[in-house]
This record gives structure tokens, C-alpha cells and sequence, in this order.
């Protein structure tokens, strides 16, 4: 209950941007009811003027229709003004709420993101925005009008007849009671039912992108299973949410009819006592019609609402995840980076009750080539993202040039990176764009140049349209080895003062790898670089590795030097060289 009332305080927060177009659209709904309710006004007296046998007024009776017809335009005119400025309003929010969500997502840090399937973000900024936008346009273009057609009817009812119209208000509480009732339970179904689509979304997600994997371990019977049991739970959570919606329909039409039978009884009697005409009997019965219509329609926007709701509550909970610490007041700028890196009794771990990196301690000179190599979740790319700042060090401190990167902006820390990671990643686009994605200002001649250097020029030279051949998502209409390429090109082309290498050269051919390393080479010379390798014949020429084992440097030397000890190293070197 508080979360609800919470959300529409926010929503009516958020819909208070767009005061005039609700004002226009309130002035349209006011004209459209106005112009509704004096039409059953007409209609009774065009009945008047038929019931005597032989007695119609023909002249007085065409001026009516002309009036009825000329009120039915001018209907249909506000109501379609109406409708155009709540499009605008619920639309223009949609687009307000994704811009916001997007820009949070943007600003959250990797841990929140490493936590959240990515399915379920997806589901929240798409699917729940969507059904959030149907519900508020739903009540936008019914409760007002409803809303005011009640209130307008009431009033011109007791004007009319005071009996007929205690009636009417004496049977009204049944549908506000039945509507409570099934709002307060609509909200929570409705809720289940979009936390368990972005469940299934999620899931759908993660299976497509890894298709290959699946089936190549002939594991489709399980991810069918998977998906069968989510799907059957998301049938439960809507059958469940859609039955207590659909009560709304018949309910309210009984106590409607209730409403209409109690007014033709009250008023048949009122004709035969002399009390009231047929027109105003007509008239009465029109209004009983208008004024129960829009209780059907209120009763219906509610269970759209509560579903409108519950999908607004999960993009709030995206829009006010806490986004990454945001740089210090007094944060400097890494202008021109030497490249001196030092970490001091660096600590951190992902489970604050789990130790995972202590008192790690390395001093890094300018240009030197550090290696970083152990077994896998010894804390390599752990490293790394500390570097990065992606995470910050739970105890210690990281310096470079002196500085301890969290007295530094992170963008002008991140620009004094290049990363060229084991995981490629490729935008949509062309070839051009993602090799220039460090530097859009590149001209052709330098993504060429780095394209060369890369070794890939060649490759993206046969491609149907060159360097302007489109990516597909992710990239999945190159091979792995040319994604990785392709980032290769993309650090090239940027040059940057500091390096980091994770598994670069892992996708590509042996033949293909000698020639990457040397361009590597060349690239490092005078940067420091860090690189994380699996193969230590890629490594063999560093200035100093570093071996990991459980978050600690337990050796560190040249290669050579590393081999003599016969420690850990000398272990990893043999495993993989051993005659």
C-alpha cells in the first residue's frame, strides 16, 4: 500500500511538467460531458413533441435535430482534442521516464549491473514503460470524463427529479466498494505478473545469446524446461491478475442495470402521477444510462491502473538504484599521465564477508610491461577493474603519478586506459564507426592506419561495402577472431598513455598472433602496460611478472628470473610446455 501511494505521488509529480496540456485536455473532457449531457435535454423534448397521436411539430422538431446533430460534431471534435493532448502527455512521460532510467543505468556501478539479470533491466525500460503508458492513457481519456459525467448527471437528475435521483445516488456505493475491493487486490497480481515477465524476459535473453553453447552441450530439454516453468508461473500471475479484472465488467453492469430499472420503475410511476412528462422520463432514463456508463469505464481504468502502477513501481526502483559515487567536489583531471602506478596494501572483496584481495602491494614504473598471471579467480581481472576504478579498493589505495585515483575524475582516469578485453564487445553500426568508437574525430587515413596495424585492413577490404559494412548486434556477423581484431584496431586508433591487455590475443590464429604481438610491441613502447595472459609465451618479454594465487602476489620477477626460483611459476610454465 505505501509503495502504491508512493508511485502515484511521483507519477502526479511527474505529470505536474505537463499542467497545460491537462488543463486542455480538462477544458475538452469538461466541453465533451457538457455537450453529452444536453443531448438526452434534446432528445426529451423532440419526444414531447411526438407523443400526442396526430400532434407533431414538425418545425420545432427540425430545429431540435438540427441542434442534436450540431452538439453530436462538436462532441466528436473536443473528444479527439482531448485524445491528442493525452497521447502527448503519456507519451512524452514514457519517453521522459526512459531517458531517465537509461541515464541512471549509465551512471550505475558494475556491481549493481554484475547483480541484476540484464533481461530484467531490458523488460523494465521496454515492456513495463509500455504498460505503464496504456494504463495512464486509459485513465486519461475515461476517469476525467467519467468523472465529470457522474458529478454533470447527478446534478441535472435532482434538477429534474429529486425521488428518481435519491434512488440513483442510494444504489452508487456499491460500485466505489467494488472497486476498492478489486483495485486492492489487482495491484499486487499486477505486480507479480511484470516481475515475473521480466523474469522470463530475462531468461529468453540469456538463452539466445548463448544458443550455441546450448546446444552444442545438448542442453535444450533443460532451457525448454526452464522456460516452461517461468512461463507457466507468469500464465498463473496473469490468469490470477486478469480474474480479478475481469470482475469489474459484470459486476458493474449488474449494479448499472440496478440503477437503470430503479429509475424506469420510480419514473413510470412519476408519468402516470402526473409528476413528469415522457421526455423528462426519456431524458431521466438517458441520464441513468450516462451516469452508470461511467462506472463501468472508472471500475475498468482502476484494474488498468493498478497494472499501470505496479509497472511504474519497477521503473522508480531503476530510476533510484544508487548510482556510482560520484566524483570528489575537488577531483583533478589526469592531464598527460606518465604512467607511474602503485598499489598500497590494496584491499578488496566483492562479499564484504569475504576477503578476496589483501594487502596487495606493487610499484609500477613509467613504461614498464607488467604481466599479470596465475590460475583463473586468483584476481587478474579483479586487478584490472580496480585499475579501472570500475570498482573502487575496499581498504589501501591505488595511485597513478602519485595521485590516488579516487582524487582523480574517473573519465579522465578511464581516458588514460586502453582496453582490449578477452570479452569483445562491438556496437551496432559499421566497421568505420566501432574502430573509431575511442576516437570519433579520426580521420579515414587513421582508422586505416590502425586497421593495418591491427592486421585486420585486409579482411575488412574484401567485406561488400569496406569499412562502411554494417555491424550487427554485438557483432555477430564477424567471427570471434575479427571482433577481437576490430577492438584491437579500436586501442590502436586511440593510442593511449597506459595499457591493459586481458587475454587480447585469445580469439585469434597462432599465425594471426605473432603478427598482433608485434604490433603490440610496438604499440607498449614507452606505456605502461598491464597484461593479463593465460599463455605465458605471450608474456616472456614483460619487465616484470606478477604471479596470483588467492587475491596475493606470491612471486614476482622477470621471466627468466621466475624460472630459476622453480616456485609456482616454474609450475604454470611446465604445466604448459612440458615436453
Amino acid at each position: 500500500m505505501a509503495q502504491r501511494q508512493s508511485t502515484v505521488r511521483r507519477l502526479l509529480g511527474l505529470l505536474g511538467a505537463h499542467r497545460a496540456l491537462i488543463a486542455c485536455s480538462l477544458i475538452c473532457a469538461a466541453g465533451s460531458v457538457v455537450c453529452t449531457l444536453y443531448l438526452p435535454v434534446l432528445i426529451g423534448n423532440a419526444t414531447d413533441l411526438i407523443v400526442g397521436a396526430g400532434n407533431v411539430g414538425f418545425a420545432e422538431l427540425s430545429g431540435i435535430l438540427a441542434r442534436m446533430a450540431a452538439v453530436a460534431l462538436v462532441t466528436a471534435l473536443l473528444q479527439w482534442a482531448m485524445n491528442l493532448a493525452n497521447n502527448r502527455i503519456a507519451y512524452v512521460l514514457a519517453r521522459d521516464l526512459r531517458n531517465r532510467a537509461f541515464a541512471n543505468l549509465e551512471r550505475l556501478p558494475l556491481r549493481t549491473l554484475d547483480d541484476r539479470p540484464s533481461g530484467d533491466t531490458v523488460s523494465r525500460m521496454v515492456a513495463d514503460v509500455d504498460q505503464m503508458t496504456d494504463g495512464l492513457l486509459m485513465a486519461f481519456t475515461q476517469f476525467f470524463t467519467g468523472v465529470m459525467t457522474i458529478l454533470g448527471t447527478l446534478v441535472l437528475m435532482f434538477a429534474t427529479n429529486v425521488p428518481i435521483a435519491v434512488a440513483v445516488v442510494a444504489l452508487t456505493p456499491l460500485s466505489f466498494i467494488l472497486a476498492r475491493f478489486i483495485a486492492r487486490r489487482t495491484f499486487v497480481m499486477f505486480r507479480r505478473q511484470s516481475e515475473t515477465r521480466g523474469e522470463l524476459t530475462g531468461l529468453v535473453n540469456e538463452l539466445v545469446g548463448g544458443e550455441k553453447v546450448v546446444q552444442a552441450f545438448g542442453r535444450e530439454d533443460e532451457g525448454i524446461a526452464a522456460f516452461d516453468e517461468i512461463n507457466a508461473r507468469l500464465q498463473d500471475t496473469s490468469l490470477k491478475a486478469a480474474f480479478f479484472s475481469s470482475l469489474v465488467n459484470p459486476s458493474t453492469r449488474f449494479i448499472n442495470a440496478s440503477v437503470y430499472a430503479a429509475v424506469a420503475v420510480i419514473g413510470g410511476l412519476a408519468v402516470i402521477g402526473g409528476s413528469i412528462t415522457v421526455g423528462g422520463l426519456t431524458c431521466m432514463l438517458n441520464y441513468a444510462n450516462q451516469y452508470a456508463k461511467p462506472f463501468n469505464e472508472i471500475t475498468g481504468v482502476v484494474s488498468e491502473l493498478q497494472n499501470s502502477l505496479a509497472c511504474a513501481a519497477r521503473i522508480f526502483e531503476l530510476i533510484d538504484e544508487k548510482p556510482e559515487a560520484p566524483d570528489a567536489a575537488d577531483a583533478r583531471v589526469l592531464a598527460e599521465p606518465q604512467g607511474a602506478v602503485a598499489l598500497e596494501h590494496a584491499a578488496f572483496s566483492y562479499v564484504p564477508s569475504r576477503p578476496f584481495i589483501e594487502d596487495l602491494n606493487v610499484r609500477v614504473e613509467p613504461g614498464q610491461r607488467i604481466a599479470l598471471v596465475g590460475p583463473t579467480g586468483c584476481g587478474k581481472t579483479t586487478v584490472i577493474n580496480l585499475l579501472m576504478r570500475f570498482y573502487d579498493v575496499t581498504g589501501g589505495s591505488i595511485a597513478v603519478d602519485g595521485t590516488d585515483i579516487r582524487s582523480l575524475t574517473r573519465t579522465s582516469l578511464r581516458a588514460g586506459w586502453g582496453m582490449v578485453l578477452q570479452d569483445t564487445w562491438l556496437k551496432s553500426g559499421t566497421v568505420r564507426e566501432n574502430i573509431a568508437f575511442g576516437r570519433p574525430n579520426a580521420t579515414d587515413e587513421e582508422v586505416e592506419a590502425a586497421a593495418k596495424a591491427a592486421f585486420i585492413h585486409s579482411f575488412i577490404m574484401r567485406l561488400p561495402q569496406g569499412y562502411d559494412t554494417p555491424v550487427t548486434e554485438n557483432g555477430e556477423n564477424f567471427s570471434a577472431g575479427q571482433r577481437q581484431l576490430l577492438c584491437i584496431a579500436r586501442v590502436m586508433l586511440a593510442r593511449p598513455p597506459m595499457l591493459i591487455l586481458d587475454e587480447a590475443t585469445s580469439s585469434i590464429d597462432t599465425r594471426t598472433e605473432l603478427l598482433v604481438q608485434q604490433a603490440f610491441q610496438r604499440l607498449m613502447e614507452g606505456r605502461t602496460s598491464f597484461i593479463v595472459a593465460h599463455r605465458l609465451s605471450t608474456i616472456q618479454n614483460a619487465d616484470r611478472i606478477l604471479v596470483m594465487r588467492d587475491g596475493r602476489v606470491i612471486e614476482q620477477g622477470t621471466h627468466d628470473e621466475l624460472l630459476e626460483r622453480g616456485g609456482f611459476y616454474t609450475e604454470l610454465y611446465n604445466a604448459q610446455f612440458a615436453q
